[in-house]
């Protein structure tokens, strides 16, 4: 009887646990990413501001739109495509943030495959 109200407590306190999102930290800055594109660690340094997204990426500049659907959530929509991939928008969603970082799931917009990282504000 002892552990079956230790056991529902401990759940009681789990479900209650909700992660930390102070997102309104992160709608402005200068931010870096980190990922493995075809097994090569690449990082992606890029500058946001209300509307606007500013990418640089091996020696390459980008220009993006940004439209927050919430304090969490933001559609980008690259300003300039090359192709076809590069016009459709991605759906953005900062799950969880610490510190001076935020983990954050995106997908194209209409697909189901979602992706994580996380990404460090540097200013």
């Amino acid at each position: 009887m002892k552990n079956t109200f230790l056991l529902l407590m401990f759940l009681a306190l789990v479900s209650c646990y909700s992660p930390s999102r102070n997102c309104t930290d992160f709608k402005t800055g200068s931010f870096e990413f980190e990922t493995y594109l075809n097994g090569e660690l690449v990082k992606t340094r890029f500058v946001r501001n209300d509307s606007i997204e500013i990418d640089y990426f091996k020696n390459e500049v980008d220009s993006s739109s940004i439209r927050w659907i919430n304090e969490c959530e933001y559609i980008l929509k690259n300003l300039n495509p090359k192709n076809m991939a590069e016009e459709k928008p991605l759906h953005m969603k900062i799950l969880t943030t610490k510190g001076n970082t935020y983990t954050f799931e995106y997908s194209i917009v209409g697909e189901t495959k979602k992706q994580k990282g996380t990404v460090i504000k540097v200013d």
